[in-house]
């Protein structure tokens, strides 16, 4: 117990609760308990559950929190049982002093919904303090010749207590001479006087001692004593007196140290040694000799220690007055201490929800109350905050106010806000207290992850190796933590023809692409897919991007020869006339190539004859011609080896063997080829048989080879075109290919000439 009763008025109430907006302050009705004070910690005061008609589980849900004013505590809730009991024990004389009743506010504040109830605590004073004088021995001079009916002031005792058990009378032993009074100040506060019953006769009795008990009225009684002495004087039949019974000054509380106060004066008829005036201090407590000084020559009060309105008001000062005879006066100074405005706003902030979470509406971010020690306009305050802030500022009940976010909050557009709360008060010179707060807006799952792209485009050459990385998508969230997080998948495809899951894989974690086995651009020239990305947020969301993915052609196809075929059982024997001229057209080469674009070029050469110079080979279309003129010492019999080749990196090729007949005018008996041993031996047969025959052989490969072609083309054109149509490749062909694609057949002019052998036949 260090403050006394004058310390505790100086307490202001200082709280702050985190709350939500949304609570109701209905039911908020005051309630007052009383205690006697000097009770243990832990003592019952009442049980808060049934007061509030809420079972003990619903207090504890709802966070009940009792709460008092000031910076001490003197409650506590047990959450178990709901019972309030004393966190610590009650001195009523320090926490009230001599103010009745002993009143200490408290709140009880409930939570979803936010419930303000404001309760009090009475405070009963038990007798526990005795009267007590401030010296041991009071002096007194009195003159023999006072008439009997006189009253002379004593010095008072205080009692600490209050009521019936503070100080209620004064008695005085022996008493044959005098009796006591007891008188009632302007503050309650009971002083005696000692009433002279008898005149006294200094040569009998020059001097007395007595005894003056100061009673309580409390159960039991308390008593305090102090001895007066009294000396009977000779005669000094005048006493001081002061101008002024009653002395009022206003002072005020900023005022310096030795700064004058008042000067009081009195005078005294007597001449000589018993007219000199000397002031003093008549029975004041401890708290005015420090703040006053007397000067008890002059009669100057001055000061000696700054003033605080916010501790005492005012100050009742008693003044005595002493002759030389021992004769006295009394005068009473009132000093009134005038506020000026010399303490700040408090803000004190009990809790802050921070962080909050992005879009909710009107969040409460703290709650806090305010305070300024002054009076009057100095101790009106407003709060402010800045205005380009998504914050307000709404006043609750007495001195709280509420932080409450004005909307929707956007973290990605700002994640904290450094929020200044501004108290002013309303004084001269204005005064503020600025306290800085910083609220952080936690992420809400509000953003689907959004590809860089909305479509990518992937390219990979055939015949890749298995596990390819071919490519990567990536899609990025402005959310954060687990909100941000992106899982890729492939999503299913409403393609039948394209067997997605084992084509292409994506790793869930960072949308690395790959080819989950070897592509065949014959096959398969392009196919596209969906893939998704999704947040793990709760609910998650996702986003899809379009995924094409090109197969470029690599050469792994050689060329394929389809005129003449070279798995007959017996080789063709192209026939012509000996009267042929240069550039007749003896055949054509016929060959196509699976691959596509400058892959597919072909180009011709002769790589080998039976007579060099005679046949020539055509590079674009393969057709084979003569050279020069045929004679007669030509050979009958040519064999020439065709060369195929394709415009691939590398090249690959295919070879083909043709035999060529020179015949005269169509009449000469055929001549077997060179490789057919067995035929030598056989008997020669006519001409006519043999043309027959090796035309009809021709015809058939020719018409069959054709067919097979078209049937090659007709299934490679459709199976491209349910997976894409067919590109062709920019830029020039080369002059010397020629791409044989199309339909592979021979020239107009070999055909008639086919045709007019077999006329002639």
């Amino acid at each position: 117990m260090e403050a006394g009763g004058e310390r505790f008025l100086r307490q202001r109430q200082v709280l702050f609760l985190f709350v939500f907006l949304g609570g109701s302050l209905a039911g908020s009705q005051s309630r007052r308990y009383s205690v006697a004070e000097e009770k243990e910690r832990g003592f019952f005061i009442s049980n808060l559950a049934k007061d509030l008609g809420l079972s003990v589980g619903k207090l504890a849900a709802r966070g009940a929190q009792v709460v008092s004013k000031g910076n001490r505590q003197y409650f506590q809730l047990n959450h178990q049982t709901g019972d309030l009991l004393l966190h610590e024990k009650l001195d009523r004389e320090e926490l009230c002093g001599p103010a009745e009743p002993c009143i200490l506010q408290f709140q009880i504040l409930l939570q979803n919904p936010l419930q303000f109830i404001t309760n009090e605590l009475q405070v009963t004073d038990v007798n526990d303090h005795s009267p007590a004088f401030s010296e041991n021995e009071m002096q007194l001079k009195i003159l023999e010749n006072t008439p009997p009916g006189t009253i002379i002031p004593l010095g008072n005792a205080e009692d600490l207590d209050v009521g019936r058990n503070s100080l209620q009378n004064y008695t005085i032993t022996p008493n044959s001479h005098f009796h006591v009074l007891t008188r009632s100040r302007r503050d309650g506060r009971k002083y005696p006087e000692l009433v002279l019953d008898k005149a006294l006769d200094r040569e009998e009795q020059p001097e007395l001692r007595l005894m003056l008990t100061a009673l309580d009225g409390g159960s039991p009684r308390r008593s305090g004593t102090v001895q007066v002495h009294i000396l009977v004087l000779d005669i000094n039949d005048n006493t001081p007196e002061f101008t002024q019974s009653l002395y009022e000054v206003q002072v005020l509380e900023n005022s310096p140290v030795n700064s004058l106060i008042v000067t009081v004066s009195a005078s005294d008829l007597d001449t000589g040694n018993l007219g000199t005036i000397s002031y003093a201090f008549f029975h004041v407590s401890e708290e005015i000799r420090k703040t006053f000084q007397l000067n008890p020559i002059t009669g100057d009060i001055r000061l000696i220690k700054y003033l605080n309105f916010e501790a005492i008001h005012t100050y009742e000062v008693d003044i005595e007055a002493k002759d030389g005879g021992g004769l006295s006066g009394k005068s009473t100074v009132i000093v009134k201490v005038v506020d000026v405005n010399d303490n700040p706003p408090e803000l004190i902030l009990s809790s802050i929800t921070s962080p909050i979470p992005e879009n909710s509406p009107e969040t409460v971010v703290a709650v806090f109350s305010v305070s300024d020690l002054d009076s009057g306009d100095n101790g009106k305050m407003v709060c402010s905050i800045e205005n380009d802030l998504p914050f307000i500022l709404k006043p609750s009940v007495e001195n709280f106010y509420t932080l409450v976010s004005e909307g929707e909050l956007d973290r990605e557009i700002r994640a904290e806000y450094n929020i200044t709360i501004t108290v002013t008060d309303m004084g001269t010179p204005r005064l503020k207290t600025e306290h800085n707060i910083t609220v952080l807006v936690s992420d809400v799952n509000d953003n689907a992850p959004a590809f860089t792209q909305t479509s990518y485009t992937l390219s990979v050459r055939e015949n890749n190796s298995p596990a390819l990385h071919i490519g990567s998508v990536r899609a990025t969230d402005r959310d954060e933590g687990a909100n941000a997080q992106v899982t890729y998948s492939l999503l299913p495809t409403l393609d039948a023809h394209v067997p997605l899951a084992s084509l292409v894989s994506i790793n869930p974690d960072n949308g690395h692409l790959f080819a989950l086995r070897s592509l065949d651009y014959e096959a398969l020239r392009a196919f596209e897919f969906r893939v998704g990305a999704a947040d793990r947020g709760s609910p998650a969301l996702s986003s899809q991007a379009l995924v094409r993915v090109l197969v470029a052609d690599d050469n792994d196809n050689a060329p394929f020869v389809l005129y003449p075929l070279q798995n007959a059982s017996a080789p063709c024997t192209e026939l012509v006339p000996r009267a042929a001229e240069a550039g007749y057209l003896v055949t054509k080469v016929v060959a196509v190539d699976g691959d596509s674009g400058q892959n597919a070029w072909l180009s011709y050469q002769l790589l080998k004859a039976t007579e060099p110079g005679l046949f020539g080979v055509w590079a674009h279309n393969g057709e084979v011609r003569t050279a020069r003129l045929l004679s007669e010492r030509d050979a009958a019999k040519h064999r020439l080896l065709v060369l195929v080749k394709d415009n691939g990196e590398p090249p690959l090729s295919a070879s083909v063997t043709l035999h060529v007949l020179l015949v005269d005018g169509f009449s000469q008996p055929y001549l077997p080829a060179p490789e057919a041993a067995a035929a030598d031996a056989a008997p020669p047969a006519p001409l006519t048989v043999y043309l027959v025959v090796a035309l009809a052989s021709v015809s058939s490969l020719f018409v069959f080879s054709v067919l097979v072609f078209v049937a090659v083309r007709l299934c490679r054109r459709g199976g491209a075109a349910s997976v894409s149509r067919c590109s062709v490749p920019d830029g020039h062909f080369p002059g010397h290919l020629v791409d044989v694609s199309g339909t592979g057949t021979l020239s107009q002019s070999y055909q008639y000439e086919r045709t007019w052998v077999r006329a002639l036949v």
